[in-house]
């Protein structure tokens, strides 16, 4: 029997392991068939010659450029300035279009008619309770202390700065600026070494060198364009534009939001601080300046010593206008006709005339008005210089003092109004207010609020009114809005709220979580949302 029985298990197995191979076969040779059928009907309906492509493994490709943006982006940084309504009175920061000029820079500023030359200050965005603008900076020493232009910050009530690669926002404050070369500095507290950029030699620079600007046009932070130098330009040559600003033409790519960034020669060394455009349409056009790294050190110097810049002076005036063909006509290719002498300045004291002609100063040439004001100005307070003139066609030489521009003009009313204005440390309304504060004031909720907001438990404040440029309103907390918790904690008493804030470090992220009321009647729910944002940083 035992025989017979292993016959039949034999078979059964054999059965099943043939049962199983067709299965299998059958399965293969039908997807192969359901897979050939597919490629057909895709290759006939789509592309069949074309080749598919491939995407290679990333091997980045290094260069000059992109090692040197490497290396300074860090040390460049995003500034925002706020513009708190003032009760009765007009914004107080000046827009593009607002920039005074001057003729003579011994002389009051005049407006210049011509609008082809403009800061380029970011784009005002107005909001309910303030208006913003933005610009770019670049930190110039470890402890945080950062250049940018003066049109950046003038006037602003608050300022935000932002470093690359760092979440936090620091509140910047004004040490000094200078309006007649649109600098400025600001000092940020990071709590940590920040790595400052390399300042180069201006006088090395040529046309046709490659140049590199980083900013944030338009608010796009860490924006970086390429370019020659194009020219390189005197205060003469820009109408608009200061008898202490000469300028680095280049056609690397700036535009709104550029303020106040760099321009780095090769090797990535900043050799200007990106100024102005010339544009009709008021923004790139390929003709950008920058105010040479020299004068910009000078500027930063002074302001960092005596928190303003002091510069010389002896005491005269002229005018721009048909210098040229007057000394012609007199027989001379250089000087300064003399328009004004100030009363009991240097040079009235020492004996120089309304219509001689400053032809030297320190036996060195004087070419223009320029040449004569960058000299003296640079000249130390109290030093003596010896001023060439021609005189009716006699050479005359006088011992000349130098004094402060503010002093020697100060029985000059607008010139004096002018310095106090254009030098020194910004108002106090500019120190950074306590971090960790909201900005808001707040009440409990009525039964009749909570059943409004449909608020099933004790939780809620009400937001009563929230003050312009607060950390409350960066986030955009409204009036109105009732406050349910705070990064997850509970709020029932306005208590909880002091107490949550007290306990806030600067530079904290903070999400509110907020019910607000919608128009529409009973029928339409209140928002729930969060807003959410980072306390600033001391």
């Amino acid at each position: 029997m035992t025989p017979i029985f292993d016959k039949l298990r034999q078979q059964k197995v054999l059965s099943f392991a043939l049962l199983l191979f067709t299965l299998v076969l059958g399965i293969v040779i039908g997807s192969v068939i359901n897979t050939g059928v597919k490629a057909e009907r895709q290759s006939s309906a789509v592309a069949p010659d074309a080749t598919p492509l491939t995407v290679p493994s990333p091997e980045p490709i290094s260069n000059e450029f992109n090692k040197l943006t490497k290396k300074v982006e860090p040390s460049v940084v995003y500034i925002e300035s706020d513009y708190l309504p003032k009760p009765g009175a007009k914004q107080s920061h000046k827009s593009d279009e607002d920039e005074d000029e001057n003729d003579s820079p011994e002389a009051p500023k005049q407006k210049d008619p011509s609008e082809l030359f403009r800061r380029f200050f970011g784009n005002s965005e107005p909001r309910a309770f303030r208006s913003e603008g933005s610009g770019t900076g670049f930190v110039v020493d470890r402890n945080g202390y950062i250049l940018t232009n003066y049109h950046v910050v003038e006037n602003a009530d608050r300022i935000k700065v932002k470093l690359t690669g760092d979440e936090a926002e620091y509140r910047g404050r004004v040490v000094g600026f200078d309006k007649e070369t649109d600098l400025a500095v600001l000092k940020v507290d990071a709590k940590r070494s920040l790595t400052p950029v390399q300042v180069g030699n201006s006088d090395a620079v040529q046309v046709g060198d490659w140049v590199i600007a980083i900013g944030s046009p338009f608010g796009l932070q860490a924006t970086v364009t390429a370019g020659i130098i194009s020219a390189q330009r005197t205060s003469r040559d820009l109408p608009g534009s200061s008898s202490f600003q000469n300028f680095l033409q280049t056609d690397a790519a700036i535009n709104p939001g550029n303020s106040g960034g760099p321009l780095l020669n090769i090797r990535g060394e900043v050799i200007g601080v990106n100024t102005m455009i010339a544009t009709r349409g008021g923004s790139y056009e390929g003709v950008g300046f920058a105010l040479p790294s020299n004068i910009a050190a000078k500027i930063y110097n002074d302001i960092i010593r005596d928190g303003r810049v002091v510069r010389g002076s002896i005491g005269v005036t002229f005018k721009t206008e048909s210098q040229v063909s007057t000394l012609e006509a007199f027989g001379l290719d250089h000087g300064v006709m003399v328009d004004v002498v100030a009363d009991s300045g240097p040079a009235g004291k020492a004996g120089i005339q309304v219509d001689d002609i400053i032809t030297g100063l320190n036996d060195r040439p004087v070419k223009d008005g320029p040449d004569l004001v960058n000299h003296v100005a640079d000249m130390p307070i109290g030093s003596e210089a010896t001023v060439t003139v021609d005189r009716n066609g006699k050479r005359l030489d006088f011992k000349v003092a130098i004094g402060e521009r503010s002093q020697v003009w100060k029985g000059n009313p607008q010139i004096t109004e002018y310095e106090r204005k254009d030098s020194g440390p910004l108002p106090a309304s500019n120190k950074t207010p306590a971090a960790g504060k909201f900005g808001i004031t707040i009440q409990r909720l009525t039964e009749k609020e909570r059943l409004d907001l449909s608020i099933e438990d004790k939780s809620g404040v009400k937001v009563v009114s929230v003050d312009p440029g607060s950390f409350a309103d960066d986030i955009g907390m409204l009036d109105g809005d009732t406050i349910l918790s705070i990064n997850r904690m509970p709020v029932i008493t306005p208590d909880d709220v002091m107490r949550l804030q007290a306990g806030f470090k600067p530079g904290q992220p903070i999400a509110v979580h907020v019910a607000r009321s919608l128009s529409g009647g009973k029928h339409v729910q209140p928002q729930r949302l969060y807003l959410s944002g980072r306390l600033p940083s001391e």
